[in-house]
């Protein structure tokens, strides 16, 4: 195995505030919520994060019926993603790209959705979609992006829960260091508001938030903070090994320096701070840097009352020993929380930072919980930074699948 240098070189998304890397970066400096409500069934109506790309753009409409949300989703970030890396695939041998697509389910949105129809006919079978099965395999998102853009490679889906938007670009590089292929098209997508059964799981266990204004519903770290906003995205990269983006004359957003995977095997539910803590140190170990060396650091923080606290218990033991702390924010504050796609799209707000130096915050927080009161958090309003030339991506989640992501600014 080569240890080759690993590069994002094209990013497509859509989130609830921005179809595009650069209205998504400027609603989060000027803090812009995506979060509405909409009606869900036997529920009434909640607050969520709903996209707005059109699914026409790379699609035909019989596409659009045949294949699902999530696979919508997913192909309209991957050719976002090619289209803004001026790579063109045509002259690419598609055999050696590979895609692959955190995801944190699939599958049940579209079986309750027949399960639904069909109960207006009294069961009977002849009404349910023979369109059922290629819908509902766990590899459908990627699989609709292979047949989208005829790409031959392995394409296949990671389940890690919400940890599964950068087990996306981890498992990207992995599979570029070993030479399985020679292009990646990686990153998160999620589907999850299409089923009112999230809904009702995350209301079952007095975690599914609550706010007589929607946009102020996701609030990480704020003392009323009161559950998750379910919300929909993706974003896909297209990543490379540095001397083939160098030698096509490639930009490149930033390199992956380090990354670490681990469980908490505690709880299904309730994060373990001390093995996030690990999480986070390993994954610094691995980018062959110290604490030092971190400049920003994205949360997972979900605006639960015990999630969030375990977080941030988690990020101040690991960077105590600083005098001065990293810039710390939380991108769901905008947009909720995207499940699969949560890191790879919450990655994608912060590249920038390389750029502009600025640093986006987390919104909503009327009154910051003491347990949460950790330096550096950047809250309510944008800052600008000294130095920005690495950024720290958590992404944790149920069953304790905890990933770090550690994406450097790119030097030659």
């Amino acid at each position: 195995m080569k240890h080759s240098r690993i590069v994002i070189t094209g990013i497509g998304l859509t989130a609830p505030n921005g179809n595009s890397l650069a209205e998504f970066r400027k609603n989060l400096l000027n803090g812009v919520s995506g979060v509405t409500t909409i009606d869900v069934r036997y529920m009434g109506r909640h607050p969520a994060g709903m996209c707005t790309f059109d699914p026409l753009k790379y699609q035909k409409k019989k596409d659009v019926r045949i294949g699902t949300r999530v696979g919508g989703i997913s192909i309209y970030c991957a050719r976002e993603a090619v289209a803004d890396s001026g790579l063109n695939l045509e002259t690419r041998d598609k055999s050696r790209i590979g895609i692959y697509l955190g995801i944190t389910e699939h599958g049940n949105v579209e079986t309750e959705n027949e399960v639904f129809n069909i109960s207006q006919f009294k069961y009977d079978t002849k009404f349910w979609t023979h369109h059922h099965n290629p819908r509902t395999v766990a590899n459908n998102p990627s699989g609709e992006v292979s047949l989208n853009l005829g790409i031959t490679g392995p394409a296949y889906t990671i389940g890690a829960a919400c940890a599964a938007g950068n087990m996306g670009l981890i498992h990207a590089a992995q599979m570029l260091r070993l030479g399985e292929v020679d292009l990646a098209l990686a990153g998160g997508v999620s589907e999850s508001p299409q089923t009112f059964g999230i809904f009702a799981g995350f209301k079952s266990q007095n975690a599914l938030a609550s706010h007589e204004d929607p946009k102020k519903a996701s609030r990480p770290f704020d003392q009323a903070r009161n559950g998750i906003v379910i919300a929909e995205g993706g974003c896909i990269y297209t990543i490379e090994r540095l001397e083939d983006a160098q030698a096509r004359g490639a930009k490149i957003y930033g390199e992956i320096a380090g990354y670490h995977v681990n469980s908490d095997a505690t709880d299904y539910v309730l994060p373990n701070p001390e093995r996030q803590a690990q999480c986070v140190r390993k994954a610094i170990a691995n980018a062959g840097m110290t604490v030092e060396d971190i400049d920003l650091v994205n949360t997972h923080a979900t605006s639960t009352p015990q999630g969030d606290i375990q977080e941030c218990l988690a990020i101040a033991e690991v960077f105590k020993s600083r005098s001065t702390p990293p810039h710390i924010n939380n991108t769901k504050s905008f947009i909720g929380h995207t499940m699969g796609a949560a890191g790879a799209l919450e990655l994608a707000g912060n590249l920038p930072s390389f750029d502009d130096l600025m640093i986006h915050p987390t919104i909503n927080v009327d009154t910051l919980d003491p347990q949460c009161d950790i330096p550096g958090l950047v809250i309510n309003h944008p800052v600008t930074a000294k130095r920005v030339c690495s950024i720290l991506n958590n992404s944790f989640g149920m069953l304790g699948i905890n990933s770090t992501l550690i994406i450097k600014r790119f030097a030659a």
